[in-house]
């Protein structure tokens, strides 16, 4: 007798430390799942200094300082705004006979982690073609960025005055020109 009481008193023991093992398994965060939503590249990004060139038709271009304030690189991969019909990334680059010469960047504008990636006259920008319409100094511009993670950010950039000297468009089947000289910023830094 004495020991089928020892028997059935393990027994009773081990059962409920197995209970007490999967009401542990079982258990899940407090946190519901909508608070623990993961940051997206969007989140991450800022932009200053941003202006748009003016232009009474054709092509135009917008600039400023692209800031990540994230610990891993972000990117651009897309463009869109009102202003234009037609909206590209943007680099510029010399070709085989030393001209400059802007053209579509591969993957889109990657900026590094915790740092900046520059869209100046000369450089990398967002193109605006096939403007039919003028794009007046004074007036402002509302783009939205779209990044590698599918996420999407809104600003708006001033419209200024920008002379500069030509470079070459080289798209896949027309060649355009453009003003856009980096060395000559008159407007760029008026407001």
């Amino acid at each position: 007798m004495n020991t089928s009481i020892r028997t059935t008193s393990r027994f009773g023991v081990l059962l409920a430390a197995g209970a007490l093992l999967l009401a542990g398994c079982a258990s899940t965060s407090t946190t519901p799942a909508a608070d623990t939503e993961a940051a997206t590249q969007a989140d991450a990004f800022a932009i200053s200094d941003a202006w748009v060139k003016s232009a009474e038709s054709g092509m135009s271009a917008a600039f400023g300082e692209l800031e990540n304030s994230s610990g891993e690189d972000i990117t651009v991969v897309a463009a869109s705004t009102e202003v234009s019909p037609m909206i590209e990334l943007h680099e510029t680059v010399t070709d085989e006979t030393g001209e400059m010469v802007m053209q579509p960047i591969d993957g889109g504008f990657v900026i590094p982690a915790e740092g900046t990636y520059a869209l100046e006259p000369g450089g990398s920008h967002i193109m605006l073609m096939g403007l039919d319409q003028p794009i007046v100094a004074g007036e402002e511009g509302t783009f939205t960025l779209t990044f590698a993670d599918d996420s999407t950010v809104e600003f708006t950039a001033p419209v200024k005055d920008y002379s500069g000297a030509n470079e070459n468009y080289v798209g896949d089947d027309s060649e355009m020109d453009m003003d856009m000289d980096e060395s000559d910023t008159s407007g760029s830094d008026d407001s």
